[in-house]
């Protein structure tokens, strides 16, 4: 009987084996992976990352050899007191950091190589190399780093950083030590500058030692290259409006309306690129990232939201004449402000009444655009309706709303709309007399610098825009046809030129007259926007910010730009004279107004960025700068009506 039992036993052990064999040969969904073989080693082959150059072919970025010593753990032999006080000096590291490293490397994985010590110069490893053979478990593997041919366009360039465990995770294709990009264009395009590393396979024998190729090399691959990019940007007019922006804080954004390239997205302040190459990477990123007041790293042309002040007003005039709630011969009061049951809602400075749409335009009247502003919303019998209206129309601008464009960054701005005021009053508890302040880009209003771009490229072209984009060029591939297909706003074309002749005239006789460019018809529109911050649990005023949206020349435009200057007083002083440079120095290829360089150049903001609202204007000869300007814009108007 026990015999019996046992030789039934055996039987059955034995069919139980061969039927898995079978099924996992036959039948089983898992095939060999010789990247998880054990008795093989693995050694990757990192490709050249692909160039990066900008629309005129100048390179800006390229590569340069780096070396990494790597770990196999299970493989280090034990090194005496003087073997490791030698292999320390070698790599510039502490017995201390040898440990830690070490058990770093032993933590992710006892058997799989991983990375030592970074990125070392070509003399640390011509001083190395000669000796590595002493140091078993340590072997030195071959790379690039990037090699930033520019100090500008960190931004927009980026950089490459070290994989962490939750990239490696969600990305097989990813090792410990692998670099990929982390901002800018490098993150945008990462898969396409990467190209693919290569792998050889290497036999060890029961000992662990290496005994030559695995199958004579059959499954070997070559590393394939990345592919070279060409980017929209114009690195000349990049480089000026970095010049421009120095010594102050603020983002400027300039488009190709024809085509949605990004011909510059400065700002300010920024950092050299070469700063975050190296092993000294990681130690200036965090000095960098750590400085939360000029915060460097944060793209304030993509990510800052700001109220976008009087160039919103554009907006309106647009979404008042497609509502037909206005005409543009109508006109309106305007007694320093507006007005409304006795109290004052908003203010305004001095101008001629009654004022029509090319002098609220020209002559940025906070009143008229109150007015027109009303009439939108209280078109319907619900206000809610009213603002659905025009909040659709607002974001066929691509306000509101992420751009879909190709950048690592970004914010949505804001647009609200009824349910936004339902939400904060309840239902039908409001109306156009709570909000007068979206009228004039204030209130809950908010946009990005490349949002108010985007939007004034589209006025330049009458009622469409094509989506901004970084990329111009991918070597032998296109771009997406998204970045190509025209998108219409709501507005009918007709409407566009009795606005656009507004802002052609904030340059003949309204706030930016003193700004014009010989040879140069410019359309643009000043703004101001109030600054508010909490200090001390305190809502306390700041310095406003300076705005200025503008395209030229004024048909067929070839550049619309942004400039936000944060605590810049008002749109002409800092923005305005910045916008109108950026515009010359792309057009014409040089500047004529040099009065108007070395007075940016020559003036900073930093003592604004550590005081407080002194509630002082600056003053000129007794008058406020303003008023310096609107005396100027008045006296040389040909338009007598403006004169005083």
């Amino acid at each position: 009987m026990r015999k019996l039992l046992l030789l039934t036993t055996v039987v059955l052990v034995g069919i139980i084996f061969i039927a898995r064999l079978f099924y996992l040969q036959v039948y089983g969904d898992d095939t060999y992976n010789i990247l998880d073989d054990n008795a093989i080693r693995k050694e990757y082959k990192y490709p050249k990352r692909g160039y990066v150059y900008d629309r005129n072919g100048e390179l800006l970025v390229a590569n340069q050899p780096s070396y990494d010593v790597m770990v196999i753990p299970r493989e280090v032999k034990p090194l005496d007191s003087v073997e490791l006080f030698e292999f320390c000096r070698l790599l510039k590291i502490s017995k201390e950091e040898y440990d830690k490293k070490l058990a770093r490397a032993t933590n992710y994985s006892p058997r799989l190589p991983s990375p030592f010590v970074p990125q070392l110069s070509k003399t640390d490893y011509a001083t190395l190399q000669e000796k590595m053979r002493k140091y078993e478990g340590f072997y030195i593997q071959k790379r690039s780093l990037r090699s930033y041919q520019t100090s500008i366009g960190a931004n927009v360039l980026g950089d490459l950083g070290e994989v962490n465990r939750s990239t490696i995770n969600k990305d097989p294709y990813y090792q410990l030590g692998d670099l990929k990009g982390k901002q800018g264009v490098e993150l945008s395009y990462e898969k396409i500058l990467r190209g693919t590393k290569g792998v050889k396979f290497i036999q060890k024998d029961r000992f662990n030692k290496n005994i030559g190729p695995y199958k004579d090399g059959i499954y070997d691959t070559l590393p394939k290259p990345g592919k070279d990019v060409t980017l929209t940007i114009d690195s000349q007019l990049q480089a000026y409006g970095e010049l421009l922006m120095k010594h102050k804080r603020g983002g400027i954004v300039a488009l190709d309306p024809q085509s949605g390239e990004i011909l510059a997205m400065v700002t300010g302040p920024s950092y050299n690129p070469n700063l975050l190459v190296g092993r000294e990477r990681n130690k200036n990123f965090s000095k960098l990232f750590l400085d939360t007041i000029a915060k460097p790293t944060f793209d304030r042309g993509l990510q800052a939201q700001y109220p976008p002040g009087s160039p919103f007003k554009v907006i309106n005039a647009l979404i008042a004449l497609e509502e037909d709630v206005i005409d543009t011969n109508d006109k309106f009061t305007c007694r320093m402000g507006y007005y409304y049951g006795g109290r004052k809602l908003t203010g305004c400075h001095h101008h001629r009444s009654p004022v029509d749409m090319n002098a609220g335009i020209a002559q940025s009247c906070n009143a008229y655009f109150v007015n027109i502003y009303r009439r939108i919303v209280d078109k319907y019998d619900d206000a809610g309706k009213g603002m659905n209206i025009w909040a659709d129309h607002a974001k066929s601008f691509g306000l509101g709303d992420f751009l879909n464009n190709d950048l690592a960054v970004g914010r949505p701005g804001r647009i609200p709309d009824g349910d936004y005021y339902d939400r904060a009053y309840g239902d039908n508890r409001w109306g156009s007399t709570y909000i007068v302040s979206n009228a004039i880009g204030q209130g809950e209003v908010e946009a990005t610098p490349i949002q108010l771009a985007n939007m004034v490229a589209a006025i330049g072209n009458r009622g469409y825009y094509f989506t901004p984009h970084i990329i111009k060029e991918i070597e032998g591939d296109t771009i997406p046809s998204k970045y190509t297909t025209p998108k219409h706003t709501t507005i009918d074309k007709r409407h566009f030129e009795p606005v656009v002749q507004g802002m052609f005239d904030v340059y003949n006789k309204g706030t930016a007259t003193y700004l014009k460019i010989p040879g140069i018809d410019i359309c643009g529109k000043t703004g101001t926007a109030e600054n508010f911050m909490k200090i001390d649990s305190v809502k306390t005023q700041l310095t406003d910010h300076s705005i200025f949206v503008a395209f030229a020349p004024k048909d067929e435009p070839k550049i619309a730009i942004a400039v936000f200057v944060e605590n810049g007083y008002w749109g002409s002083r800092f923005a305005g004279r910045m916008a109108s440079l950026m515009i010359e120095k792309y057009i014409n290829g040089k500047i004529t107004r040099t009065d108007m360089e070395n007075w940016i150049l020559t003036h900073s903001l930093e003592n604004e960025y550590k005081k407080p609202y002194s509630g002082e204007p600056f003053k000129i000869n007794g008058q406020t700068e303003l008023q310096v300007i609107e005396n100027y814009a008045i006296s040389n108007s040909s338009n007598s009506d403006l004169k005083q």
